[in-house]
Parts: structure tokens; sequence; C-alpha cells
């Protein structure tokens, strides 16, 4: 199984909440991330304890250049953002270097696995007679 990790603790809420539902990467990592994979969410840094979030399906993996990533790609991977520059100044501080327009990223889509046993096992519970 794969991680897709955040480094920022504010991403836990957006990732519990079902508002980050996306992630935009540096380069192509299409071979690392493919759709239908289950992946591990973990929260924290390199070489530190990890939180565990949740367990995922990737939904789409698309590699393109930041000059196009749309909108949507933006607001799926950061609510709080709007604006292109603003991903890319976020990048750059993750990666620690400058990273262009023509640069190509990789926006991965995902979907959180629920685990919700009550409703598993009333729908796994055979039916009571019908009464007439």
């Amino acid at each position: 199984m794969y991680v897709l990790n955040f480094y920022s603790p504010v991403f836990v809420d957006q990732l519990k909440r079902g508002r980050k539902t996306a992630t935009i990467r540096l380069g192509d990592k299409s071979s690392k991330y493919r759709k239908g994979h289950v992946v591990m969410v973990t929260v924290g840094f390199q070489h530190s304890p990890r939180e565990k979030i949740f367990d995922a399906v990737i939904d789409a993996v698309e590699v393109k250049k930041a000059s196009d990533v749309s909108p949507r790609d933006i607001e799926h991977d950061n609510p709080e953002f709007r604006r292109l520059e603003e991903t890319l100044h976020f990048l750059e501080q993750i990666y620690g270097r400058a990273v262009e327009r023509d640069d190509l990223v990789t926006v991965v889509r995902f979907s959180a696995i629920l685990e919700r046993r009550e409703e598993i096992s009333e729908r796994m519970r055979p039916q009571a007679p019908s009464q007439n």
C-alpha cells in the first residue's frame, strides 16, 4: 500500500471534513499513484511519527503543466486557495525551489474509504419475515 502524506497539520481538518479531496504534486507521479489504488492518507513530517487520517481510493491521476491546473483542481487541493499563483507559491514552499508555469504537476484525486460498521452490519442482517 502506498502512502499519500501531507506535511501541514492545517490539512487534517480539511481531510477529515472531506473538503480536501485532491493533491497537486510537483512532477510526474503517475507511476506512483494510479486510478483504483488504495492509499493510506497521513499527516506528518519525514522521519517523524505520522497520523493516519483514513484509507482512500485514487479516483483520478492527471499529469499536466502547472499552467493547466484548473480552478476546480485548486479548490479540491486547498479550499482556501482560488488562484494558480497561490498554489504555485505553496508548492515552492513545500519543494524548496521555484515552480514555473511550465513545470509538470500531477493532480491526484481521492475519496476516503469510510468504515461504518453499524450500517454494514444492518445491511448484512437477514430481514425478518414480513407479517400479513
